[in-house]
């Protein structure tokens, strides 16, 4: 069989565009706390052949300073899926007469957002999410406080993943529940009984939870 021109320049057209289309890399934001600093490395050394990983700048602290910032975050970029979390810096108290890295104190201390007020921020970004992007939205829960950090009680995230969970079935969002598997890995790769972060060893087992779910979504 004898192939034209225009068959061979068309069939090198489909081959190009398939090799471009099965290259693409999608482009994945995370949002979130310094629990998200600290396994996002790992995610994005694990998806590195699949998806383009940033995570926002800096600290994202609690949903307020989320909600202040969340425009300024997802900027023009076109973003493929955009995984997000706020909680333990809503559910932390603190006094500002307190000598705790960043004045925790959840004995004298103010709550930093109550269940209501973090509900409402969750909501308004989850709005301006839905309304500014695209892309496939992602929450993910928060992780374990074990009984001895100053600043929060061990039974607060529980209450504040319930609130969260709620919502963002309310607005058909996917949860990706990393509460209670957060626990076994906090008791053997945390870094301690007064302390809500994780070894380098316990963000790569973090880090598993996150790629799980991401790899279904990218």
């Amino acid at each position: 069989m004898k192939f034209s021109t225009r068959h061979i320049y068309l069939l090198l057209l489909i081959l190009t565009n398939f090799a471009f289309t099965s290259c693409k890399k999608d482009k994945v934001l995370i949002i979130g706390d310094s629990i998200s600093i600290g396994y996002t490395p790992f995610v994005t050394k694990e998806l590195k052949n699949k998806a383009t990983v940033i995570h926002n700048p800096g600290n994202a602290q609690h949903s307020g300073n989320g909600l202040k910032k969340i425009k300024n975050w997802i900027g023009e970029e076109q973003w493929d899926v955009i995984q997000f979390n706020w909680g333990l810096w809503d559910l932390c108290y603190r006094d500002k007469n307190s000598k705790e890295q960043g004045n925790r104190d959840k004995i004298h201390g103010k709550i930093t957002y109550n269940l209501e007020d973090y509900k409402a921020n969750l909501e308004a970004i989850v709005l301006i999410l839905k309304e500014t992007t695209k892309a496939k939205l992602i929450f993910v829960t928060t992780s374990y406080v074990p009984e001895k950090e100053v600043g929060r009680y061990s039974n607060d995230p529980i209450k504040y993943n319930a609130v969260a969970k709620k919502l963002m079935n309310k607005h058909g969002i996917l949860v990706n529940d990393i509460y209670e598997k957060s626990i076994p890995i906090h008791k053997k790769y945390g870094l301690g009984t007064d302390d809500v972060h994780y070894t380098k060893e316990g963000y790569q087992k973090l880090s598993e939870l996150i790629v799980k779910v991401l790899q279904k979504e990218i």
